[in-house]
């Protein structure tokens, strides 16, 4: 029996047995050298591009400070409701502590750090995925319009003459895109309405063709409102936004048809803005490139609202 007269045997200390689970559980959370494909997931698409393990990695990573974080709050919220339970402490009103400053400062330190640190990923890692390199293997002028989706296929193709670098139709890219379109590039396009399926499948919306193992530039320009747009197993979308252009690079390294989506409240149809992306050998995608010229689908749609002057001018200095 303890000395006050109780059968209650000595306790175990609980409290280090506790901060040593948490210590444990923040250790196995963040100081793994795992890769991403050693984590789950979390709801993300396999990826099938070159780029999109980035965006993985940096997906899972965010999970797993935001588990850390839980369970060390979590943890301090139980041992607190736990060890100072009145029942334990007979205590009727505990002492009153006013201020403590170095807990304080704690808490406004490490969520700065935390902040911090989720930030230099971030851009690291943004700054990685939305750098252009010089003459991409494809360039794909990807117009978006209410309610659907054109593919300008920005390549020199047998049978379809021009050159897209002084075309009308693509007044609305500026010239520092342009600079890399390939000589006497007459292209060939294709466009699709909410009704247009993939034949294959029976999916919604029109479908992009692109080239597995190939670099390939997406130029985004629009005719009305903002959309965006998002290849879903690419990890990857951006908005696409009239009277200013965006760019990005990926290289598609899986063979296989995918889901595309507009991720931008457009209006009333947004649903319906739906498309495919069909990743093929070089060889067949060339030969579909013939197939659009043999169905008259030479040339280039308009791509949009071309930028005003003062816009072209400040991305022009700001690159």
């Amino acid at each position: 029996m303890s000395p006050n007269g109780s059968d209650r045997s000595p306790r175990r200390p609980m409290r280090r047995k506790l901060l040593q689970a948490l210590t444990a559980g923040l250790v196995l959370a963040t100081a793994t050298g795992c890769t991403y494909e050693d984590f789950p997931r979390l709801g993300m698409p396999t990826p099938t591009t070159e780029e999109a393990p980035l965006i993985l990695s940096l997906w899972q990573g965010s999970w797993a400070a935001a588990l850390a974080v839980g369970v060390l709050v979590w943890g301090l919220i139980l041992w607190s409701a736990f060890f100072h339970r009145r029942s334990r402490t007979k205590v009727e009103i505990p002492p009153q502590t006013r201020y403590n400053m170095p807990i304080e400062a704690l808490y406004t330190v490490v969520p700065l750090i935390i902040v911090s640190v989720l930030f230099y990923f971030t851009a690291r890692d943004e700054s990685e995925l939305l750098s252009l390199k010089k003459k991409p293997d494809v360039t794909v002028n990807v117009v978006g319009f209410q309610w659907s989706w054109c593919f300008n296929y920005v390549e020199s193709v047998d049978g379809s003459s021009g050159d897209a670098k002084t075309v009308k139709e693509l007044d609305a890219i500026p010239d520092r895109y342009k600079e890399d379109f390939p000589a006497d590039a007459g292209g060939v396009y294709d466009c699709g309405t909410p009704s247009t399926r993939n034949p294959q499948n029976g999916n919604p919306g029109p479908t992009l063709w692109l080239p597995k193992g190939k670099t390939v530039r997406f130029v985004l320009t629009s005719r009305d409102v903002i959309h965006s747009f998002w290849v879903v197993p690419f990890l990857m979308k951006q908005d696409v936004i009239p009277g200013h252009t965006n760019a990005f690079e990926v290289t598609p390294n899986k063979e296989g048809t995918f889901k595309g989506k507009c991720a931008e409240l457009c209006g009333v149809d947004h649903s319906r803005m739906l498309f495919n992306v069909k990743v093929v050998s070089p060889e067949r995608y060339e030969q579909h490139l013939q197939d659009l010229v043999k169905k008259g689908q030479t040339g280039y749609v308009p791509a949009g609202i071309e930028q005003a002057g003062h816009e072209k001018n400040r991305e022009t200095n700001i690159l």
